[in-house]
């Protein structure tokens, strides 16, 4: 199967022959066209796209604040942030405070993947960016991918960096789980950057936003843009 790179080189190859200058004005917009395909396209290839509804994305925030002061979402934009002095997200829910959206989909076989595009302003840290919830214990997460100092990471592990010079700059995340295989692969930019085991569990759900972290420094304000998100599923890899 040919690439998007090969077929735009036999473009430009087909450009530098051609002697029309509009065919040569066609052939550059078709290679441009080509270049710009998203490179995580072939990711979702085979699988079934979830049909979601908004009502499925429920929003957790601090309990003693109003929406708006965590939360606006714009011009199909999800922007979500947090400060390490906030209360979380329920009275009855102790833990660190988050401004993070569930997504109301609980699966249990199968395989699926989360699709989106992030962004992490400058200065945020030690906010988990997104999850996938549902492990046996000792585990709550299947995995979990914090923002330390403009990477993002596995966990709280600073040396299995799943992106680096993350800060303002949009990401297109690619994250996939085989419940059978308990294995999760996730995927920066339609490239594959980690590969872990699950952590067991029977019922699983994505999880985006910010969510405070114990470990390592934190910053007082911490903030993720979400766009294009999708829930992706096959029967079996």
């Amino acid at each position: 199967m040919r690439t998007p790179s090969s077929i735009a080189l036999a473009i430009v190859t087909a450009m530098a022959g051609s002697s029309s200058g509009s065919c040569s004005l066609l052939l550059l917009v078709a290679a441009a066209a080509v270049l710009s395909l998203p490179s995580s396209c072939q990711l979702t290839a085979g699988f079934s796209r979830v049909m979601l509804n908004e009502s499925q994305f429920v929003l957790q925030k601090p309990y003693d604040v109003p929406v708006y002061e965590r939360y606006d979402p714009c011009g199909g934009v999800r922007r979500m942030w947090v400060f390490d002095t906030d209360k979380p997200f329920s009275t009855k829910h102790p833990g660190y405070p988050r401004t993070e959206i569930r997504v109301d989909k609980v699966y249990s076989s199968g395989v699926w993947q989360f699709e989106g595009d992030v962004y992490v302003p400058w200065g945020t840290s030690g906010a988990s960016v997104m999850q996938i919830f549902g492990a046996d214990k000792p585990h709550a997460s299947t995995v979990m991918l914090p923002v330390y100092d403009g990477q993002l990471t596995y966990y709280h592990n600073l040396t299995m960096v799943v992106a680096d010079r993350v800060y303002d700059r949009w990401i297109r995340l690619n994250v996939v789980h085989d419940v059978a295989a308990a294995n999760v692969t996730v995927y920066v930019d339609g490239e594959r950057r980690l590969e872990v085991p699950g952590h067991g569990g029977t019922e699983h759900y994505f999880k985006f936003g910010v969510y405070t972290q114990g470990l390592h420094n934190h910053s007082h304000r911490m903030e993720a843009h979400w766009k294009n998100v999708a829930i992706y599923t096959k029967p079996y890899a």
